[in-house]
């Protein structure tokens, strides 16, 4: 579980400025959102930016976020606070997609999730995590597969699985999306499975090393 954090640390910083500069994709509605350049073990990958994350400066920040952060909360005692300042926040897209003509959200296209798929790639390079959490099917795609996005969350919800991402061997416990749009979370068996995910979270070895390790001053 030993890492070089400064080397880590400025590493992703520098890879945040290119973030920060990227214009590659016109129909992402700018800025670019991201979470600090924390050097742990634990990564988390969200979907995309809603339309106020980009305001807030960080991701998660609006009503899904508050939902999320009291899962953690709840279930391992880690504030919001804590929480960004011990876990690796990255997502899908970066930039908020826009509204769909439907209504909500737009969805990425593969274009879009290909070009933020190398900042992943050294993301993942960088900080060589040992659990990865992807909140949402779009981000559970991501990490394990197209065959696995297709999977209802019931069948993917509640367990761990261990793949390689980007050429590093990961723990994945997937998660479902923190929206208020979908009552799964609150409902059974989405509760209890979210409940067992929470546990395997909790229990998990870098999990557990990053709730007790020291904070940079």
């Amino acid at each position: 579980m030993e890492c070089d954090t400064p080397t880590i640390t400025l590493t992703l910083k520098q890879l945040h400025r290119e973030l920060d500069a990227c214009s590659m994709c016109p129909k992402m509605q700018r800025p670019v959102v991201h979470g600090p350049p924390v050097p742990t073990k634990v990564f988390l990958v969200g979907q995309a930016p809603g339309p106020h994350e980009g305001k807030a400066g960080k991701p998660f920040a609006w009503t899904a976020g508050k939902t999320m952060f009291r899962w953690f909360e709840g279930s391992m005692g880690i504030t919001e606070d804590e929480f960004r300042a011990r876990i690796y926040m990255a997502a899908v897209a970066r930039c908020f997609p826009g509204k769909a003509s439907g209504g909500g959200d737009r969805k990425p296209d593969a274009d879009e999730i290909a070009r933020c798929r190398t900042f992943l790639e050294r993301e993942v390079a960088a900080l060589k995590p040992a659990l990865v959490l992807p909140v949402g099917t779009l981000a559970i795609g991501e990490v394990l597969g197209e065959r696995a996005a297709r999977q209802k969350l019931n069948a993917m919800v509640g367990q761990s699985f261990r793949v390689m991402w980007h050429r590093v061997e990961v723990d994945v416990v997937p998660l479902p999306h923190p929206s208020g749009a979908s009552p799964w979370h609150r409902i059974e068996p989405g509760k209890t499975l979210l409940g067992k995910a929470l546990s395997l979270v909790a229990h998990h070895p870098a999990m557990r090393a990053t709730l007790t390790r020291p904070l940079s001053s």
